[in-house]
């Protein structure tokens, strides 16, 4: 699995476990935030404030789609944390993710 930039051909994607392509659901900020591009097929944003905050906490808290008011958290992979610092480093915000 390989997560590409998008808008920047320069930098060669990242490769990711194939495991990814379900992961990334819960990094990714939802389209109807403010700001957030339109995303074409496969593509996802995930905003660089959270990219940022994810690995000062080494975890990620996501919502239940069941209730609302239950939250959880993960630790990161250490995948996840190389991808997170990959998508920092670059300041990568949009991507798209392919096999």
């Amino acid at each position: 699995m390989r997560v590409f930039a998008v808008d920047r051909a320069d930098l060669a994607p990242f490769e990711m476990p194939a495991r990814f392509r379900l992961d990334v659901a819960y990094f990714m900020t939802p389209g109807d935030h403010p700001g957030a591009p339109s995303l074409g097929p496969n593509e996802y944003w995930v905003r660089l404030e959270d990219a940022r905050r994810w690995l000062d906490d080494m975890e990620v808290s996501v919502v239940s789609p069941l209730d609302a008011e239950h939250h959880a958290e993960f630790e990161l992979t250490d995948e996840q944390e190389q991808w997170l610092q990959w998508m920092v480093e670059h300041e990568v915000e949009h991507i798209r993710v392919a096999p």
